[in-house]
């Protein structure tokens, strides 16, 4: 076993990432407070080729040096969009016919291991703010939430990990297109 050379990883460059077949996946970023994180997940949806990420409400926007210590350069390869509020970016994905789930421990959350995944009609996820989650008022339009069963003492993950989790799990139902 030895450890591939950056030449042998078949890197798209940017040009060919933005014309190569997407996943189709908008992340939405609610209210994310760590720019490290939003650079983790501009990284993990640069990895799965998501369609975009909604930056909405307090989460920083690209160019910013702190999400590019995470993000790697992957913010010039996904596209993305600002949003003053996540209930405006889901009014514009509501206009495209895209189904909402959001990501959030409520009485009614599917566990994501029981979900069957199936991405037939574009699809957007909210992840929400690192303490308080995705705002209540946000919830309220979401088709469908979705909830990582954890069994520790601690009950919530990182956004970036939560993220990798979601959006992983949903390539897996259409990783043939790749």
């Amino acid at each position: 076993m030895r450890k591939l050379k950056t030449d042998e990883l078949n890197r798209l460059s940017v040009d060919q990432y933005k014309s190569a077949p997407k996943l189709p996946l908008i992340i939405v970023l609610d209210n994310i407070r760590s720019q490290h994180n939003i650079g983790s997940v501009f990284r993990t949806a640069d990895a799965f080729r998501c369609e975009a990420i909604y930056l909405c409400g307090i989460t920083a926007t690209p160019p910013n040096r702190e999400i590019h210590k995470t993000a790697l350069g992957s913010t010039d390869s996904v596209t993305w969009k600002y949003f003053p509020s996540t209930l405006d970016a889901i009014e514009e994905l509501r206009s495209q016919h895209y189904q909402i789930f959001a990501i959030e421990q409520t009485d009614n959350s599917i566990p994501i291991d029981t979900f069957d995944a199936v991405l037939e009609t574009p699809t957007a996820v909210i992840f929400g703010n690192e303490v308080s989650g995705i705002d209540e008022a946000v919830l309220k339009y979401s088709d469908i939430c979705l909830v990582i069963r954890q069994f520790g003492t601690k009950h919530s993950l990182n956004i970036s990990v939560a993220a990798g989790i979601v959006i992983w799990y949903f390539f897996q139902s259409v990783k043939k297109i790749f």
